[in-house]
């Protein structure tokens, strides 16, 4: 006797297809398979066709779309005919296959740079930067910071064994710091700043360093945004240092300088701030607006409400051009600043359950962002579905900031004092 109703006589004939390369293409015939199928089914399906020996999650896209409800329901909401033989494309899970031990620190983990291959940046709310190589592999300390860092960034680490890194403050300076990677042993090398720039008169709440060029800017709770030179020929003055080494021990010397200009026009803290052209600077602040500034006029060109305090920012995409930003509530809001007359979100991602501390684009697809969050929880996103591709939880308190590291792995810090390393991300 048949008692699986209607729903179960339901079959669609379907081809899987993939730009993967062996082993994971599957035959090029096509097969039957239920129409109430969902991703996990059919992530079970093919890895039957492929007969691997470790089972391996796939995503699934059909006309470019990927599938986050069952078939039956997809081909439904998009008017697609289940008369005949359905294409499928299949792509590795955008999730991560491993987690790297925990690396430990003094306190609250309040900023990442992941940008470099070689090393991830951690800031502190003890007031120092960290430089590790991997996880638990601190090779360097810096500091000098009389307070908690809320932003670091490296201002080059191209190729060469001495990178230069940026950190702002709570103390209202940044400090520049030259590093020699090649100088690294047991224990960790404490390394001091050669320049701190003072100006702001506020907490600085953001860094982000010029593309190929030597200036900085700064983001701060003064309201204001701040251009600085990191050259060292660019300083006027240069002044004992308050930092000792130790009782009888001369002191050491720095540089200090002043702000080469200021950009106003924000009415609120200037939480956060990414520089992603050569002449091009975003901002997103607690006054609820995005902005764009042209570096040489010192001019917005670029004005978006959004209607929330926002914490973070980010520019990258399809052309580098989308705008990521998120705040005080849980959505994630993408912009599409090449659109003329609108100033609404091209794209809203609401499953976060608090305030969103973070959020990154991938530098080599045009779909992919990570977001960070009060919640605890890290989220992987694809412009192409509605729903999170993976939300990785192993932070144990709120996740203060997160960035994509090598390509194919996520690197968070959190109210856990924690820098987390979640590897082995696939992304097409």
């Amino acid at each position: 006797m048949d008692g699986g109703g209607e729903d179960a006589a339901k079959v669609i004939h379907v081809k899987f297809v993939t730009k993967l390369d062996s082993p994971f293409q599957a035959p090029s015939s096509s097969v039957v398979i239920p129409s109430n199928v969902t991703r996990l089914g059919l992530s079970s399906i093919v890895n039957s066709l492929l007969t691997l020996e470790k089972h391996e999650a796939f995503d699934f896209l059909i006309d470019g779309e990927l599938i986050r409800m069952s078939l039956e329901q997809f081909l439904l909401a998009k008017g697609i005919s289940a008369e005949r033989t359905l294409e499928i494309e299949y792509i590795r899970a955008v999730a991560p296959r491993k987690e790297e031990k925990p690396s430990l620190h003094d306190d609250w983990v309040s900023a990442v740079d992941g940008s470099s291959p070689r090393f991830i940046l951690t800031g502190c709310y003890d007031g120092l930067g960290r430089i590790w190589s991997s996880a638990e592999s601190c090779t360097h300390i810096l500091e000098g910071h009389t307070g908690a860092i809320s932003s670091i960034a490296f201002v080059n680490s191209e190729g060469a064994e001495n990178v230069t890194v940026a950190t702002g403050a709570k103390d209202r300076t940044l400090r520049l710091f030259k590093v020699d990677t090649a100088e690294s042993g047991d224990p960790t090398t404490r390394v001091g700043a050669y320049k701190v720039l003072r100006g702001h008169k506020a907490s600085v709440a953001s860094v982000a360093a010029q593309k190929y060029g030597s200036k900085i800017c700064s983001g701060s709770w003064d309201c204001t945004i701040n251009l600085w030179d990191t050259d060292e020929a660019t300083s006027e003055l240069s002044v004992a240092g308050k930092r000792r080494k130790g009782n009888n021990q001369a002191e050491e010397t720095h540089l200090e300088g002043e702000a080469d200009t200021s950009f106003v026009g924000h009415t609120q803290c200037v939480s956060s701030v990414v520089w992603p052209e050569h002449d091009v600077i975003y901002s997103c602040s607690w006054d609820h607006s995005v902005r764009r500034w042209d570096v040489s006029t010192g001019k917005e060109s670029l004005n978006l409400f959004c209607g929330k305090a926002l914490n973070t920012i980010d520019v990258g995409g399809e052309g580098s051009a989308l705008v990521a930003a998120g705040g005080s509530d849980p959505i994630l809001r993408v912009w599409d600043p090449r659109k003329p007359g609108t100033s609404a979100p091209v794209f809203q991602f609401a499953s976060h359950a608090s305030w969103i501390s973070a959020c990154k684009w991938h530098k080599s697809s045009w779909f992919h962002l990570v977001s960070a969050s009060y919640d605890g929880k890290i989220m992987l996103w694809d412009l192409r579905t509605a729903w999170p591709l993976s939300v990785i939880d192993t932070h144990k308190d709120k996740v203060l900031c997160t960035d994509w590291w090598k390509g194919d792995s996520v690197v968070s810090g959190g109210a856990d004092s924690n820098l987390r390393i979640s590897s082995g991300i696939s992304i097409p």
